[in-house]
């Protein structure tokens, strides 16, 4: 289960105090659906694992609708922070120019940057394992360079990117060495 399916969690699993501790199992950003086991003051076990599934008091396991879970939790789902974005810019082979595609995400990173109200941008430079190791380092450096003074030049402040370069090292596909990849060669860019 992912980190914001766990503080969502447990803000319902707060919310839901008075009457009996309510715990509600909701899906993740991605619509996936984890699974919590409870466990009662007197020792027995209930087993969440659908979407909306609830726990109140006792481990008798019922699924609330998406009416009830609003009415009962809205106000602590809706002071979630939004979540993080998270965009994936390519580059040309060998190079630190961004593809046509690329050029064009940029404006939706300055948009999910305005509506966070962010000061917390990562800009994270790879490559693929076509070069030596230490090339391949300095040029996922240009990249985030590159990414980071656009991102600059489009109005964001230089004192809130935080840059790192990983070279060909954690590569999205994973290829033997000296293996050409267009989808490694990029920089990936999360708006928290």
């Amino acid at each position: 289960m992912t980190k914001y399916a766990l503080i969502l969690l447990a803000c319902l699993m707060l919310a839901g105090c008075g009457g009996g501790q309510t715990i509600v199992l909701l899906p993740d950003l991605d619509g996936h659906v984890g699974e919590v086991t409870v466990t009662s003051e007197d020792g027995r076990t209930a087993t969440l694992n659908q979407a909306n599934q609830a726990v109140t008091g006792t481990t008798k396991v019922t699924t609330l609708s998406d009416t009830q879970i609003q009415s009962e939790f809205g106000a602590a789902m809706a002071a979630q922070p939004l979540p993080t974005a998270r965009f994936i810019l390519h580059f040309h082979n060998d190079s630190a120019k961004l593809t046509n595609e690329s050029q064009k995400l940029l404006p939706n990173i300055m948009r999910s940057w305005r509506d966070r109200n962010s000061n917390d941008v990562s800009v994270i430079g790879h490559t693929d394992t076509m070069g030596e190791k230490q090339y391949n380092y300095d040029l996922s450096v240009r990249r985030a360079k590159k990414v980071r003074d656009l991102l600059v030049q489009a109005g964001m402040p230089a004192q809130i990117i935080e840059m790192t370069s990983h070279g060909e090292e954690n590569p999205l596909i994973p290829t033997p060495d000296g293996k050409s990849e267009p989808r490694n060669r990029r920089v990936e860019v999360l708006v928290r």
